[in-house]
């Protein structure tokens, strides 16, 4: 539709770009499609193992959640979509981009602050921001042209990636009623899920999963396998109000099966392995760099400058944790490293244990310290105050 939109009012010569990040789409079919329309030239790029490696693992190493809640899936493929834009850019010498971004939505910054950093020269056209239509003045248009457009798309609005499916409008935009069941695709419903509970342990190295149940896989396929897995048990579902950067409150439903099973297991694995003023210190810090991925400040660099900490930190991160997995729900039910600051031999509540009990005396003594002081100097003052305006007999 954005074909020949830009066709119509710009007289353009539209390069079309799609680019593969594991959003199970038929790319040939968008190929045909471009050239249908009339699109000079169209480039099909896989980039599912780049986005793996060089975006999602990042991402789980910096447990990525937006409000504690959404694993930032659409927002990560962003960044990177645009570079590949500005690769063939380059190549083909063009004079500007455009993109099917909307004026309410985060997607539109994304692109507009990335293409503009890595290509500063060229033009930024957003046409559905400009044209302004209605979802249903815009399937009107796609049909006059002639353009084919999907039930699922007429329905709802989906975007993927091999980390999330993120679904829109249409009856989610009641925000008091349950998304229905033909919302979803990748996770099966809680009370349809198997009724045998399924374990799965997760192996990492320096904060990366690199295994399944003892079986080494590369990165997407890695995320792939859980995906199935953890969908089957209707693992993953997200149902949440969003706050957009534009200042729109939004409603979200997002199907993240491997994501919210890999970023529990990571966030449980480094409470072993770090210290508690790590642990502290990095919610702060993981907070910081999923806001910057989310309202498109990726290439900025603050987000390398976190990245130089998050890395430093998940040197020790190597270890295994067991997930059960069940109607919906995950539980970690065990973990282990040899890098593990718990010792058994300091929890145990038998009596040989190697932990001095008589520190803890002194400790408490000095810890309570201030505290302590604070509450009898507000009890002395209370009396003063009583004192002052007792009334004589």
């Amino acid at each position: 539709m954005l074909i020949k939109w830009l066709q119509e009012k710009y007289e353009a010569d539209v390069i079309t770009v799609t680019v593969n990040v594991g959003q199970n789409e038929n790319l040939n079919a968008s190929e045909e499609k471009a050239k249908k329309l009339g699109a000079l030239k169209h480039y099909s790029i896989d980039a599912k193992d780049e986005f793996a490696t060089d975006y999602i693992f990042p991402a789980i190493k910096a447990n990525a959640l937006y409000e504690g809640k959404y694993p930032i899936s659409t927002s990560l493929s962003r960044p990177l979509i645009a570079s590949k834009m500005v690769e063939v850019a380059e190549k083909e010498d063009a004079t500007g981009f455009a993109h099917g971004c909307t004026g309410r939505g985060n997607d539109q910054v994304r692109f507009d602050v990335t293409l503009g950093a890595l290509a500063p020269g060229l033009k930024i056209i957003a046409p559905v921001r400009e044209w302004c239509m209605t979802r249903e003045e815009e399937i009107a248009y796609a049909k006059a042209k002639g353009i084919p457009v999907s039930n699922t798309a007429k329905k709802y609005s989906i975007d993927a990636s091999v980390w999330g499916r993120a679904i829109e409008c249409g009856l989610l935009e009641d925000a008091s009623q349950e998304p229905p069941e033909d919302a979803y695709e990748w996770t099966v419903a809680p009370e349809k899920a198997p009724n045998t509970p399924e374990y799965v342990t997760i192996k990492f190295e320096e904060g990366v999963p690199v295994a399944i149940n003892g079986e080494k896989l590369k990165p997407l396929a890695l995320i792939e396998e859980l995906n199935k897995t953890a969908g089957k048990h209707g693992v993953g579902r997200i149902d949440h109000i969003e706050d957009r950067l534009v200042g729109i409150k939004s409603r979200e439903v997002y199907e993240c099966p491997a994501a919210t099973v890999l970023l529990e297991a990571h966030k449980d694995l480094e409470k072993m392995v770090l210290t508690r003023h790590e642990v502290l210190f990095k919610q702060q810090v993981d907070a910081e760099w999923a806001y910057l991925a989310y309202v498109g400040l990726w290439v900025d660099p603050l987000r390398e400058d976190l990245d130089a900490f998050i890395n430093k930190t998940q040197e020790n991160v190597t270890g295994e944790v067991k997930i059960k997995l069940y109607k919906g729900g995950l539980t970690v039910v065990g973990r282990s490293s040899p890098m593990s600051l718990y010792d058994k031999n300091l929890a145990n509540y038998n009596i040989k244990t190697t932990f001095n009990q008589s520190c803890s005396k002194g400790f408490i003594e000095l810890w309570g310290l201030q505290t302590r002081m604070h509450n009898a100097l507000k009890k002395s003052a209370k009396k003063q105050r009583g004192a002052k305006t007792a009334k004589p007999a």
